[in-house]
């Protein structure tokens, strides 16, 4: 489907638009680089048990499944993207200072569910803004994104020395001070207009062709990414919490989370000349794998003595567990999905994503509470149930999607 043509103001290039928008994402980064790692220690801290964090970085999971392509679409139907940016940056900014009041257990959940409805949609709002950039002036979206997760991994670093020296209770500092940085950025967001194609979550184009996307392949090979993605749920909700019980100071959690995300951005460098000319199912069954050794691994690593080390060892495989599966969704969209339905179709990924995510992080607190470490084995089953997904998915698959490079 072809774009409608650019009007006259369209065509003008903003000033500096590369840098903008790069500066955009690596304010973006900074205090998910602090949530992240960090929330759950502070949740911990303040005396919250593993069922109660589960809850708190569960529910809004659910939420934002609803609400983020609902704000999407608005974004597109605006004036301008910036405009939305910026009223959901000051929002957030405002919203974050309710972790300072009485933290309990109702106030913590009610602050974070209202947060998540306008902190969620910062990054596919920056991403849309980005791609009109790409398609209008032939901007390199790589190049821009690229300072995003170096931020993630700045923000990761130095919240982890702050911690080390302060504890656990400047975590929401650290967070609304990221979420000051985000507000300050949306002022030089440059603006451009109504984008000319829905935002990949819109809710109006979802609506209008995701139902031609229900097809067996393209189900259950998304439900594989989906799940795959969501037996990180134990991970990003119970993994910092475990390394703090065997003394590893905050530094060394921060080191060990941008060890993980390093290791995510080198296989995104490497991917195309790696893995380019692979398949779909190739690609996520190997991500699959990945994920599976990386959680029968962790609760064997202390026990075993392997230390510090071992842990940095085990991180590595988030190349494989989550670069692998991102680049593994966008690889199946590419390839099975016409152009004038991707918008629909990361909808429908994004909502899978969610849900699953969702779901294993509320069950993760009980699993956490009576098996701890060892409630990482139970994650390997949800990878192996994954990779059955998957495989299943391959065998209808269209015979223009296999075999085709991604580059």
């Amino acid at each position: 489907m072809t774009l409608p043509p650019l009007t006259p103001e369209q065509q003008i290039k903003p000033r500096r638009f590369e840098l903008r928008i790069s500066l955009l994402f690596a304010a973006l980064f900074v205090p998910m680089g602090v949530h992240l790692p960090y929330f759950p220690l502070w949740l911990e801290a303040k005396g919250f048990d593993p069922e109660q964090i589960a809850v708190i970085l569960s529910a809004p999971m659910f939420l934002r499944v609803i609400t983020t392509p609902l704000i999407a679409a608005m974004a597109d139907r605006a004036k301008d993207r910036a405009n939305v940016f910026l009223v959901l940056a000051v929002s957030s900014l405002l919203l974050s200072l309710g972790y300072f009041l009485e933290p309990t257990y109702f106030v913590v959940l009610a602050v974070s569910l209202a947060l998540s409805v306008v902190w969620t949609p910062h990054a596919p709002i920056a991403d849309s803004l980005a791609l009109s950039g790409v398609r209008r002036y032939g901007s390199d979206y790589a190049a821009m994104r690229i300072w995003g997760s170096i931020a993630f991994l700045g923000g990761s670093l130095g919240a982890g020395f702050i911690l080390s020296l302060t504890g656990a209770d400047a975590v929401p500092a650290i967070i609304t001070v990221g979420l000051l940085g985000c507000f300050l950025m949306s002022f030089v967001t440059p603006r451009l207009g109504r984008p000319r194609r829905a935002s990949p979550l819109s809710a109006t184009d979802l609506q209008q062709q995701a139902p031609k996307l229900f097809n067996r392949y393209f189900l259950l090979m998304a439900g594989g990414t989906g799940v795959i993605i969501a037996s990180h749920g134990f991970l990003y909700g119970f993994v910092s919490i475990y390394w703090k019980s065997l003394g590893i100071n905050e530094t060394v959690v921060g080191l060990l989370w941008s060890w993980g995300v390093a290791a995510e951005i080198v296989m995104f460098m490497l991917f195309a000349r790696l893995f380019g000319g692979r398949s779909t199912a190739f690609v996520l069954v190997l991500a699959g794998v990945g994920a599976i050794l990386r959680w029968l691994a962790y609760p064997l690593i202390w026990p075993l003595g392997l230390g510090v080390a071992g842990f940095f060892a085990v991180q590595s495989l988030h190349a494989l567990s989550t670069a692998l599966v991102l680049i593994g969704v966008q690889k199946l969209i590419a390839e099975s999905v016409p152009e004038e339905k991707t918008g629909a179709a990361q909808g429908v990924a994004y909502f899978t994503n969610g849900m699953s995510m969702a779901v294993v992080t509320l069950i993760s607190g009980p699993l956490y509470d009576r098996f701890g470490a060892n409630g990482f084995f139970f994650m390997a089953g949800v990878a192996a149930f994954a990779i059955g997904l998957v495989l299943l998915g391959s065998r209808s698959a269209p015979k223009l999607g296999r075999g085709r490079s991604y580059h």
